[in-house]
């Protein structure tokens, strides 16, 4: 870690302590080595330094939109951070190839599906890259969940400390059952991954995944079949 890097970690990290009150125990379940892509919703801008501050030393990376660079200062974060700059609205190689990259390299690679933030805190459709990436890079997933961050600016507002809760699933791999891999088959893949979300989250964050009996797992393969978050929410 640079002299630069750790002077702006522990910076950060000192802000997030004096600003929000974050519950970080379940942290401890992430693995300290070996390739891992994260899968996390996406409600503001904390959660990627909370991940970056919290997980440290483990090396880590993330896709973040090509327009964040626009911004000088969240450039200098992004590129501090090793973060991979991403084209939104297309099917974004380079950035796909550079993830791939960073996996093979034992890096944790976090990946929110839905996309852009929510503001909101309810879970949005995920989009189907993150099937892909876990099919091709063979990397177990670690579902993980923010929740409380969205009252961030209003809490600020009135001095008060905000509550930003972690919660961590269980890992589990990515197989194709046997099947082709088409569109629809993408599509279930990706929406069994955000279930386990969704069952990772209190119900009135849940969003498009409300409906937990409506879940599948046919594509998901769990060291033990019990560890399946959606047997545990």
């Amino acid at each position: 870690m640079t002299l630069t890097k750790r002077v702006v970690d522990s910076t950060i990290s000192g802000l997030l302590r004096l600003l929000c009150r974050v519950y970080k125990d379940q942290l401890e379940k992430v693995p300290t080595r070996g390739p891992l892509i994260l899968v996390t919703n996406h409600i503001n801008f904390l959660e990627i330094p909370v991940l970056h501050t919290h997980l440290r030393p483990r090396p880590m990376t993330s896709f973040a939109k090509a327009e964040s660079w626009d911004n000088f200062i969240i450039g200098f974060l992004f590129n501090l951070w090793g973060a991979i700059p991403i084209r939104r609205g297309e099917a974004d190689m380079r950035a796909l190839r550079q993830g791939l990259a960073a996996l093979r390299e034992g890096y944790i690679l976090a990946i929110a599906p839905k996309g852009t933030r929510s503001g909101h805190g309810r879970l949005q459709r995920g989009h189907p890259g993150v099937a892909m990436m876990a099919l091709q890079s063979g990397a177990p997933l670690l579902p993980l969940v923010f929740y409380g961050g969205e009252k961030f600016k209003r809490n600020l507002s009135r001095l008060r400390r905000t509550p930003f809760h972690i919660v961590v699933g269980q890992p589990f791999h990515l197989h194709t059952d046997g099947v082709k891999v088409r569109r629809e088959i993408r599509r279930q893949m990706t929406d069994e991954i955000m279930y386990q979300l969704a069952a990772l989250l209190p119900p009135a964050y849940r969003g498009h995944y409300a409906n937990l009996d409506a879940a599948t797992e046919r594509f998901l393969r769990f060291s033990s079949p019990s560890l399946s978050n959606l047997r545990r929410a």
